[in-house]
């Protein structure tokens, strides 16, 4: 078999923070080791035409994210024709989960996947409709993540899914100092384990 083009990944920032900042770019540079990185912004990050700086507002509505998703998809695979991998941060990653049951996309790397919305309810519905493989990346603090929660509904899965758990990391992956601490570990140590598990993901099913 001939070597695997690296994939296109386009990464989707989460609601609270642009494609821009300094945990997007952090990740997105460790990303690009392993494809080609697109990064964007929904529409509500931008800043309104004519303002200079942007003005924090709420997401845009859920039909209009996935929509502008997909638009940001379509513009990457125009100049780059590889393997599509979506990457997002907690609502990137959820949005990145719709646009796979419509696009061809081969597999899905969530970063702090919010299985449970600030209301508390389960959003299992479009994990269960999935047929695209998908690597969650998760937490043990992350109250948006229950991981007995998320067993289950892996358990429950059509598509092939892989998990890898942060000790004592938080929505953001950010591990406690104690913990690290007493792991002689260093918060790179974490995210080099990270990378190291999206590697091994990538290989499988690209």
């Amino acid at each position: 078999a001939g070597v695997m083009a690296a994939p296109l990944i386009l990464f989707a920032h989460g609601a609270g923070a642009p494609s821009t900042s300094d945990w997007m770019l952090a990740w997105g540079e460790r990303l690009a080791t392993v494809g080609k990185l697109v990064r964007f912004d929904y529409p509500y990050m931008r800043p309104l035409p004519g303002a200079t700086e942007r003005v924090r507002r709420p997401p845009n509505r859920h039909a209009d994210l996935v929509a502008a998703h997909v638009h940001e998809l379509a513009i990457a695979k125009k100049s780059l024709r590889r393997p599509v991998v979506l990457a997002g941060k907690s609502m990137g990653s959820r949005i990145g989960c719709h646009v796979a049951l419509t696009e061809a996309v081969r597999a899905l790397v969530c970063f702090g996947y919010p299985l449970v919305s600030m209301s508390g309810k389960l959003r299992d519905e479009v994990l269960l409709a999935l047929r695209v493989p998908i690597l969650f990346i998760q937490g043990t603090r992350d109250k948006l993540c229950p991981l007995d929660d998320l067993e289950r509904v892996r358990a429950a899965m059509t598509a092939p899914s892989a998990l890898h758990v942060v000790d004592s990391g938080d929505h953001s992956l950010v591990c406690t100092k104690a913990w690290l601490r007493a792991h002689t570990m260093s918060q790179s140590d974490v995210d080099d384990a990270i990378m190291q598990a999206i590697g091994v993901f990538l290989s499988n099913h690209l």
